[in-house]
């Protein structure tokens, strides 16, 4: 079966050619093997959260009409600008607006982060263009170059959150450098995720043609919950293809680990054994379970169908089996933070990344 989906469209849609839904995640809720769900060209803000999964006989694809066409953006306009001083703004949002996670008071760090712990999760954009975060309220203001920036004429566009304990809200300063954030396009990230299952084991998705942009991921090293705008959330079977990924604050694609609050951040929270050891106790492990299981075959194709998120590729597994991974990654070009990583200085807006090209 096609599901439609059509963001010009009312919200009592029912999925058909007719009357399409409105939003993606009206479709990922009743979607199932075998069904597509096609997304006219358009700009999504929204969470698509797949209920259900495909079988590797009948995936479920989720397809841009128009490659590239349909545009999921974790971050929302802001037009509630209000001039403070100088070349400076300042806004208000309700935290209710953020529901559980609120990305202007999450930071990032954790394990294997080795910066300083002082910026968050939350960015502001101007016309596309992630500002760089200060510390201080000051610093803001003076809107000065910094220095290791690779773009020493962008960094001087500055944003700085507070929160207004006796209001519930969220204040953001940003200093758009004399332009008039009213006129402007001006985006502030608002949600976590982009389009991940909220549970493990949604298998065989395909993920076709989507530009996927702005959201407030989290700092994901190997011994955490690794989440990303996108990702399958320790599921097999996907198909991540022809499409476009920017401006994550941490991670654009993860292949990554379920959340396991006994381990998560486990170093960094008990300073107890380091998440280097913990990498080496978990490789360990897997190899005495694909031993167990795989008899005289090749430590690589063992681990393979040892894992509980195995790929089939057109090339063999690589350095015996460490690399071992979930997705297909086919023609996705990248402007964002590598694959379950971030950026090692939270300093450079992430836009600036390399573009990579994931074959």
């Amino acid at each position: 079966m096609i599901y439609y989906v059509n963001n010009s469209a009312p919200k009592n849609g029912n999925g058909t050619k007719e009357m399409p839904f409105k939003f993606i995640n009206d479709a990922a809720k009743i979607a199932k093997a075998g069904d597509e769900v096609l997304v006219a060209p358009g700009i999504y803000h929204e969470y698509v959260d797949p209920v259900n999964g495909g079988t590797e006989d009948a995936r479920i694809v989720y397809k841009s009409e128009k490659p590239l066409g349909a545009k999921i953006t974790g971050a929302e306009t802001m037009n509630d600008w209000e001039h403070y001083k100088d070349n400076v703004w300042v806004c208000r949002v309700d935290n209710g607006v953020f529901g559980n996670y609120n990305p202007y008071t999450t930071m990032v760090g954790g394990d294997w982060y080795f910066a300083p712990v002082v910026r968050h999760t939350g960015a502001v954009y101007l016309n596309d263009r992630q500002l760089y975060e200060a510390e201080t309220l000051e610093e803001c203001i003076k809107g000065e170059v910094y220095a290791p920036s690779w773009e020493p004429e962008w960094s001087v566009y500055k944003w700085y959150t507070e929160q207004d304990k006796e209001k519930n809200q969220t204040v953001i300063y940003a200093n758009f450098q004399g332009k008039n954030p009213t006129e402007e396009k001006v985006e502030i990230n608002v949600r976590r995720n982009c389009f991940m299952p909220s549970k493990t084991g949604v298998n065989y998705i395909t993920f076709s043609g989507f530009d996927v942009s702005k959201a407030a991921t989290t700092w994901a090293p190997p011994a955490a919950y690794q989440d990303g705008m996108i990702g399958p959330h320790w599921s097999k079977g996907w198909i991540i293809e022809d499409c476009e990924v920017s401006n994550s604050k941490c991670c654009g694609i993860s292949l990554g680990k379920y959340y396991d609050p006994e381990n998560d951040h486990y170093f960094t929270r008990k300073h107890v054994k380091s998440p280097t050891q913990m990498e080496r106790d978990a490789v360990v492990m897997l190899c005495a379970a694909a031993s167990i299981t795989a008899g005289r075959r090749r430590t690589s194709e063992a681990i393979s169908s040892a894992a509980a998120t195995s790929i089939t590729v057109s090339r063999p597994v690589l350095s015996d089996g460490w690399a071992v991974c979930s997705v297909s990654l086919r023609t996705t070009t990248f402007t964002t933070s590598t694959i379950c990583s971030s950026l090692a200085e939270p300093r450079f807006p992430v836009s600036r990344c390399m573009q990579r090209s994931m074959l």
